[in-house]
């Protein structure tokens, strides 16, 4: 029986700092980048829910 390999998924970012998860294999789509971690998917989730405490969009968060 052999092992099979968990899938690894990119967290990612916006410029309005709002994250999601990638495939780690896959080109990240233009206006995202790299957040930092890398790993199976409810790690992933669960690193997003430690970083990401204000949901709202960065243009949002900044507007007076």
């Amino acid at each position: 029986m052999t092992m099979q390999k968990e899938r690894q998924y990119e967290v990612v970012v916006n410029d309005e700092e709002q994250y999601s998860i990638w495939f780690a294999e896959k080109e990240i789509p233009i206006g995202w980048r790299k957040a930092g971690f890398c790993g199976p998917k409810e790690s992933a989730l669960s690193y997003i829910e430690s970083v990401w405490v204000d949901i709202l969009p960065r243009s949002i968060r900044t507007a007076n």
